[in-house]
């Protein structure tokens, strides 16, 4: 499924590019899955939260639907690594909107905090 043969390759010859890659990456997601969750109350408010939910959402959905211009940017991967993680991408974003959604109002407009006492009694 994966990223391409030059990546597999280079991984195999030992070259650390793949493995940097992988935890910038990783890096990034474990960095908006915490914004999702200061999102969603779980934990504390981070900075910036409801532009970096905002953008957050924009990417995942953008990748989710760009997946012919990435190809061509990227002719190396197979057609069914971005078939599916286009389609993962699509629908994260999706969920990311939906709970953007619910939260919107409890969002302070000047940064970053969830006021969670906004809707304190209410279903949402």
């Amino acid at each position: 499924m994966g990223a391409g043969e030059t990546i597999a390759r280079m991984a195999a010859a030992g070259d650390s590019y793949p493995t940097v890659i992988t935890l910038i990456i990783a890096t990034i997601l474990t960095v908006w899955g915490a914004y999702a969750l200061s999102g969603a109350g779980v934990l504390p408010a981070l900075p910036f939260l409801r532009p970096a939910l905002c953008a957050i959402t924009a990417f995942y959905l953008l990748r989710g639907v760009a997946f012919a211009p990435m190809q061509l940017w990227f002719p190396g991967w197979s057609a069914h690594f971005w078939l599916w993680s286009s389609s993962i991408c699509f629908i994260i974003g999706v969920l990311h909107l939906a709970g953007l959604h619910q939260i919107w109002s409890r969002l302070r407009t000047s940064g970053s905090r969830v006021d969670h006492d906004a809707t304190a009694g209410t279903d949402g």
